[in-house]
């Protein structure tokens, strides 16, 4: 099974739960900290996971870390506080009582410097001789406080250490020094500091297996000087001489920028196998002076070599590359290279950019194959580099190639749901970018996406309608209009309430919806638009207030009478007047003689589907159903009652044979001639709930109007039991039905239809509880 198939650890969702319960699970000291009100002896590793689930979740700060002043409770060995917001003092009192192993405090802000740590590690005797692992990458150090009471606090104090990462900051030669004179250092990064000699690496020639050494920009050594030294690192297995100095400037730019560093490089790869003959792994990518000759004479002299990074060099393609199937090789010349690049240079912004433009060249090619491996690589790229305009550009545009069509399909939901997040994120990053929010329209506008994968439809749909106001690419346009039809009939109520709350939205989907009613034409955006606003205004007052305000109702019948033929455009339109006809406060707008004159000529012919009917119906039973409200002429009434009843005798008799006993079809044939209306194939009509058809049930309604709401509810019963018939059980539907049903003044027909849809109820409970079936015929067994 994919691992992203796999079910989410319980240990990982018990953690996610205490991360996000701190509050209630703590009590607050004085100086603002929390402590835990009660903890068991957690087992070490479960603290150390706590702490980097507190980190990654973003929960970890002054006040949280202080849960981690219990030592007795919360042992830490493994610490990880990445990119959390401590002070010095939060993380002396909360972290350096504690035997620490590992410590990662890389890109910590809120003041807390290299320095700090340092000291505050050093006080504890027990951390400097168990710390063995540091990572201070993208920190600024503050060297001028590493004095502690006279005596000068350094690198050295920390006699265990085997691995220093101090990548992207301000380290000096100087304290260079102070590291290399530690007694068991094997691995070190230096990557992107001020570092003008490397001199002081000879202190650990003996001991150091790892250098990294990416962008020394201010190396003051001449490259022969450089070889030198790294030849005296006698334990060396693994270099790193990269650079990324190749996305400053185009290919073909004539520049000496970084020169000596390629001379050393190339002095390196063509010095023979006498220099550094033990390497395992080089990375030199982002290098000028590079050439195949270069590296395949260094390949050869190197059997025991396991990785090379030739990225942005030009020399990936050798054949000495192809035919080692124990070497691993950072590079772009094939799909194995560049996914080799994203696994190895996810800290690296330009490694990665570099690594996904040529991704998206390679998935352009990609057709009809399911590659949730490489979608992975590319979701690591979105999130390291949220922030990053270039990364999130091509990577969005590498989703899509990935996802698109049925490709997507076959991918693990769970992996889905976490790009569509980066997607999203990406969105709401860039506003402004029109190629990026493009790209992140077309991997939205995904059958699998939008219906299966879970992803927060609302914070998407209020994306996409943002974007939507400041574009009129029609492509575009249609592509956000499909998108955000699909998505508000995903949300729920409230959602619904919420995101029509906004009349700006209305404003925008009614322009649309003017725009193309005012050129006649009939296209996808047309009927996206008009579904987006049908759900928009299901069972919200607010959203069906503001598209009267938006002149809607005058909009509609205009397009009524536009798309006259048009029963697609007219079934959209009618969904959403009987929405408008729900609210009893809107009710006495849509008294409009003209309207309703319109609405009841659609109520049957030969020529009007029986969806454009249903939604007649449905208006006009609304309307009428409340006779104090009526403000129109009451012949009109009596009228439209009159017409409701033979339309939905008509509607009911096409359909009796399948649905009614035959005792039953002669009740409904007594009052109606039968018309030919066929039955719709699929689902018409889905509802959220039954409470609108409440006050139609009332026995104090007229029979048409209750008529049309049994039949409502009958229809989509029959077409999804298992759905509506719990629903009328939930609303309390069921006891109404009894009451119409029982009641001597309810019309025979209205009383045949209720009947048979307690019938169904009753039989959906039989068939999903079959244990109460089987007691039940038991019990009549022993009678």
């Amino acid at each position: 099974m994919a691992e992203e198939s796999c079910p989410v650890a319980l240990s990982e969702l018990c953690l996610a739960q205490v991360c996000l319960s701190l509050d209630s699970l703590c009590r607050t000291q004085p100086d603002g900290s929390l402590r835990l009100s009660w903890a068991p002896l957690l087992p070490q590793e479960m603290a150390d996971q706590l702490l980097h689930k507190m980190a990654a979740q973003g929960t970890l700060n002054d006040r949280t870390v202080g849960i981690f002043r219990s030592c007795e409770q919360l042992r830490l060995r493994r610490a990880c506080v990445r990119s959390s917001p401590l002070s010095a003092e939060a993380f002396r009192l909360a972290l350096c009582p504690h035997r620490l192993q590992e410590l990662d405090a890389s890109g910590v802000p809120g003041g807390l410097t290299g320095a700090h740590i340092l000291s505050g590690l050093a006080s504890n005797p027990e951390c400097r001789a168990s710390l063995q692992r540091l990572t201070l990458s993208r920190l600024q150090l503050g060297w001028t406080s590493l004095e502690v009471k006279e005596e000068q606090v350094g690198f050295s104090s920390l006699q265990g250490l085997r691995t220093l990462n101090l990548a992207n900051t301000d380290l000096t030669d100087p304290f260079l020094e102070d590291i290399c004179t530690l007694p068991k250092l094997e691995v070190l990064d230096i990557s992107s500091t001020p570092v003008t000699e490397l001199s002081a690496l000879l202190g650990c020639r003996l001991t150091l297996r790892s250098l990294t050494a990416h962008g020394l920009r201010q190396l003051d050594m001449s490259p022969a000087r450089v070889i030198s030294i790294l030849s005296q690192l006698h334990a060396l297995r693994h270099l790193d001489l990269s650079d990324d100095r190749f996305v400053s400037a185009p290919p073909s730019a004539e520049n000496d920028e970084g020169g000596e560093g390629d001379e050393a490089v190339r002095l390196l790869l063509e010095g023979g196998s006498g220099i550094l003959p033990a390497l395992v792994s080089l990375d030199v990518s982002g290098r000028k002076k590079v050439t195949e000759g270069a590296v395949t004479a260094f390949v050869e002299g190197r059997r025991g070599l396991l990785f090379l990074g030739l990225l942005a060099t030009g020399a990936g393609s050798c054949d000495v590359l192809s035919g080692n199937n124990n070497l691993k090789v950072a590079g772009e010349a094939n799909e194995k290279q560049i996914c080799e690049s994203l696994r190895r240079y996810r800290e690296r912004e330009c490694f990665t950019r570099e690594a996904l433009v040529h991704l998206y060249q390679l998935t352009n090619d990609m057709y009809d194959q399911t590659r949730p491996d490489i979608l992975k690589l590319v979701l690591g790229g979105m999130q390291n580099y949220s922030e990053s305009l270039h990364v999130q550009l091509v990577a969005s545009a590498c989703v899509f190639n990935l996802t698109n069509q049925d490709m997507a399909v076959g991918m693990p939901h769970p992996l889905l749901s976490a790009v569509v997040h980066q997607v999203l994120e990406a969105m709401r990053s860039f506003p402004s970018h029109q190629q990026l929010q493009k790209n992140c329209l077309l991997v939205l506008c995904s059958d699998t996406i939008l219906q299966d994968v879970p992803f927060d439809r609302f914070e998407a749909a209020k994306l996409v309608m943002n974007w939507l106001s400041g574009h009129v690419d029609r492509t575009l346009q249609r592509m956000a209009v499909a998108v955000i039809s699909i998505l508000v009939a995903k949300l729920s109520t409230e959602q619904t309430t919420q995101l029509g709350a906004d009349i700006f939205i209305m404003k925008q989907l009614l322009g649309i919806v003017q725009q193309k009613a005012m050129a006649g034409v009939v296209d996808s955006t047309l009927k996206f638009a008009l579904s987006a606003l049908w759900n928009l205004t299901d069972e919200t007052p607010t959203a069906s207030r503001h598209f009267i305000q938006c002149q809607g109702l005058e909009l509609y019948e205009e397009v009524l009478e536009t798309y006259s033929s048009e029963s697609s455009i007219q079934q959209k339109v009618l969904g959403l007047l009987n929405n408008i006809a729900e609210v009893e406060e809107l009710q006495a707008d849509m008294m409009q003689e003209d309207l309703l004159e319109h609405v009841v000529t659609l109520l049957q012919g030969p020529q009007v589907e029986v969806g454009v009917s249903y939604f007649a119906g449905g208006i006009l039973a609304h309307l009428t159903s409340r006779q104090d409200a009526w403000t129109l002429d009451q012949g009109l009434r009596q009228t439209i009652l009159e017409q409701l009843v033979q339309c939905v005798y008509v509607c009911v008799c096409a359909h009796i044979s399948v649905f009614f006993t035959p005792i039953t079809c002669l009740y409904f044939l007594q009052h109606a001639a039968i018309l030919t209306w066929a039955l719709p194939e699929r689902e018409m009509v889905s509802y959220r709930s039954f409470r609108p058809f409440f006050s139609l049930l009332q026995t104090s309604q007229p029979a048409g109007v209750q008529l049309w709401a049994v039949w409502a509810m009958h229809l989509v019963c029959t077409q999804n039991g298992v759905q509506y018939c719990h629903m009328l059980q939930v609303e309390g539907a069921v006891e109404l039905l009894k009451t119409l049903s029982s009641d001597l003044d309810t019309h025979s027909n209205v009383r045949g239809m209720a009947e048979s849809i307690l019938g169904m109820v009753e039989c959906h409970q039989t068939t999903s509880n079959p244990l109460r079936t089987q007691t039940e015929k038991g019990h009549h067994g022993r009678s």
